[in-house]
C-alpha cells in the first residue's frame, strides 16, 4: 500500500476529529491575517495623519533657543544653505519632505508681515546630484505602502503648507496664508509688492490653525537674492520617520552636522511609536493564542488517533513498516491539513480585512501575498510541530504488545 493512500485512509476515515482540527487552524489563520493586514494598514494611516501635521525635525543654528517649535525659523540666525545636500546625499534612513526656509519680515500694503522662503520638490528634482535620492519617498515603514502607493492620497492644500511639499513654485510667484488672504484682500492672480519685487499669488492657502495662515510663501532663491543674505536658511524641515527617530536618527543628523542644532516634537514622535508598538503587540498576542488554540488541538487529534488505531499501527509495523513510514504518515496527514487550513484561512482572512477594513477601521486595505504565504508557513509549521510527538509515540509503539491487546 502507497504511503499517499494511507494517508488519504487516515484522512477521510474520521472525518469529525479531523474537521475540528482543521477549523482550529483555519479559524485561526483567517484571525491572524484578518487582523495583521487590518493593523498594516492602519499603522500606515496613523503615520500618513501624523506627517499631515508638519514636520517632526527641525535643523536650526546652533545659537537658537526654541521657545515655539511652529515659530523657530523666526530668530534671525542662520545656516548654510549647503546642509541640505549633506542631508540629500547622505546614507541616512527615515529623512523625507527635506524643507529649508528662510523667513524674513517685510511689509505688504502697510501690514507687517513674514515672507518665507521655500524650496518647491522640483527644484530637488533639477539639481543633477540630487536626483535618485527618493528624498520625497517614504521610506519602508513610515506611511508608504509598498505596491499601494495609490492609496496614499496627493497631499491637499491644508497640508502643503504644514510639510512644504510644494511642486513647482516660479521665482515671481507665491502663496498666501488663509488669515492674511483675508486682511489683506487678495486673491489667486492678485500681484503682491514685497522688497521691491512683485509676486503673482498662485493660490490662498485654506486655514490650518497655525503660524502659516499669516504667511507669504515664495522661493527661497528668490527671498535670499532679495535679502542678499546669500546661500543661508534659518532651518530646515523634514518629515522623519517616526520609527528611526526613536532609533537615533537625530543623533545621526548631529554626527553629520555637527554646527547645526536638531531638535524634534516628541509628542508627535512617540504617538505614532506608541500606536505601532500597540498594534505590533495587539497582532502578537492573538497570534500566540491562536497558535496555542490550534497546536493543542491538532496534538489533542494526534494523540487521540494514535490511542484509538494502535493495533492497526501494530500490525502495519509486523508487516514490515518501520517507524519512519509510521512518522511519515502522521506527519504528511499533518502537513495536508496546515497546507488546507493555512491557505483557507489565508484567503478568508485577506477577504474579511479587504471587505471589512474600511468599515471597522476607516482605512483601504489591499491584499499581502507576503502575509498569505508567512500565514501558510506558520499554519504548517502549527501542524506539524503539534503532530511529532503523536508521530514519535506511534513510531515507538511495540507491535508485539499491541497485538496482544484486546
Amino acid at each position: 500500500m502507497r504511503l499517499t493512500t494511507l494517508v488519504s485512509r487516515e484522512l477521510f476515515e474520521r472525518r469529525r476529529q479531523l474537521l475540528t482540527s482543521f477549523l482550529a487552524v483555519f479559524l485561526g489563520i483567517t484571525a491572524i491575517v484578518a487582523i495583521r493586514n487590518v493593523t498594516f494598514f492602519s499603522e500606515k494611516a496613523v503615520a500618513r495623519e501624523l506627517d499631515a501635521l508638519g514636520a517632526n525635525v527641525l535643523i536650526l543654528p546652533k545659537s537658537v533657543t526654541v521657545q515655539d517649535y511652529f515659530q523657530a525659523d523666526l530668530h534671525g540666525a542662520q545656516i548654510p544653505e549647503e546642509y541640505v545636500t549633506r542631508l540629500v546625499l547622505s546614507d541616512l534612513q527615515g529623512l523625507d519632505n527635506l524643507s529649508p526656509k528662510l523667513s524674513v519680515p517685510v511689509e505688504i500694503q502697510g501690514h507687517e508681515v513674514v515672507l518665507t522662503g521655500i524650496l518647491p520638490k522640483a527644484e530637488f528634482q533639477a539639481k543633477a546630484m540630487w536626483k535618485g535620492a527618493g528624498i520625497f519617498a517614504r521610506p519602508s515603514g513610515c506611511g508608504d505602502v509598498e505596491g499601494g502607493g495609490w492609496l496614499a492620497p496627493a497631499p491637499i492644500q491644508e497640508t502643503l503648507v504644514r510639510r512644504r511639499v510644494v511642486e513647482d513654485l516660479a521665482a515671481d510667484e507665491a502663496l498666501v496664508g488663509a488669515d492674511l488672504a483675508g486682511l489683506l484682500g487678495v486673491v489667486e492672480g492678485d500681484t503682491l509688492q514685497a522688497l521691491g519685487r512683485g509676486f503673482r499669488v498662485i493660490a490662498t492657502l485654506p486655514e490650518t490653525g497655525t503660524v502659516d495662515d499669516a504667511r507669504v510663501f515664495a522661493h527661497l532663491h528668490t527671498v535670499q537674492e532679495l535679502t542678499a543674505s546669500g546661500s543661508v536658511v534659518n532651518a530646515i524641515e523634514v518629515v522623519g520617520c517616526c520609527s528611526q527617530i526613536s532609533q537615533g536618527l537625530v543623533a545621526r543628523i548631529n554626527s553629520l552636522l555637527p554646527d547645526a542644532k536638531v531638535v524634534t516634537i516628541t509628542q508627535v514622535v512617540e504617538t505614532q511609536i506608541r500606536t505601532n508598538e500597540m498594534m505590533a503587540r495587539l497582532s502578537l498576542i492573538f497570534l500566540v493564542i491562536i497558535v496555542l488554540v490550534a497546536g493543542a488541538s491538532i496534538a489533542n487529534y494526534m494523540y487521540g488517533n494514535v490511542d484509538e488505531r494502535r493495533r492497526e499501527i501494530g500490525t502495519l509495523m509486523a508487516l514490515g513498516a518501520d517507524s519512519f513510514l509510521v512518522v511519515r504518515v502522521f506527519l504528511l496527514k499533518a502537513l495536508v491539513m496546515g497546507l488546507a487550513g493555512g491557505i483557507g484561512g489565508a484567503l478568508l482572512g485577506t477577504a474579511l480585512a479587504v471587505v471589512l477594513g474600511p468599515r471597522l477601521a476607516r482605512v483601504p486595505v489591499l491584499p499581502m501575498p507576503g502575509l498569505m504565504l508567512s500565514a501558510i508557513g506558520i499554519a504548517v509549521v502549527i501542524a506539524l510541530v503539534a503532530s511529532s510527538l503523536p508521530a514519535r509515540r506511534a513510531a515507538g509503539l511495540d507491535p508485539h504488545q499491541t497485538l496482544q491487546e484486546i
